[in-house]
């Protein structure tokens, strides 16, 4: 059974049909045609499907697409512009972070969020934030690395 339903993806409004209870995922990748962000393991464990629903980070695997009609979605491609980056973005590219760039969705849309709350994180707070996700690379000490870098920006 489908019904329309209507997303703000990235600031722009959408309309899909789409059963209610499919996850987020899907319907950003199959209704939608985004890239961003990857399907990992499909139980909300390791963060590669990471958006921000309200500036809150969401693992769209296991989030109904109903669960973000009237809420604002966003996904690594909204977070910047290749003229005007996110600064965690800006500090990745500097730190030379990604390696495979597949979980990359889930620690930029964490630290983008953690960075929103709080500037100028502590390390315990940014791994804190961090727990849980999961990056193959084994880039775990560049990401925190990119995550000051980026708090240093907002300084």
């Amino acid at each position: 059974m489908t019904d329309q339903i209507s997303l703000t993806i990235d600031g722009h409004k959408r309309q899909v049909d789409a059963d209610p209870r499919t996850p987020l995922l899907y319907v950003l990748h199959d209704e939608l045609g985004l890239n961003s962000p990857h399907f990992g393991c499909g139980l909300g464990q390791c963060g590669a499907c990471t958006v921000q629903i309200d500036g809150k980070p969401t693992r769209s695997c296991i989030t109904p697409a109903s669960n973000a009609v009237g809420k604002q979605v966003t996904t690594l491609a909204g977070l910047g512009t290749p003229e005007k980056p996110h600064p965690i973005q800006a500090a990745y590219i500097e730190e030379q972070t990604p390696q495979c760039g597949y979980c990359i969705s889930g620690w930029m849309m964490t630290a983008a969020a953690l960075l929103k709350e709080k500037p100028h994180p502590t390390d315990a707070e940014i791994r804190s934030a961090l727990k849980g996700l999961k990056c193959r690379c084994g880039t775990h000490v560049a990401i925190i690395r990119a995550v000051k870098r980026a708090a240093a920006m907002n300084a």
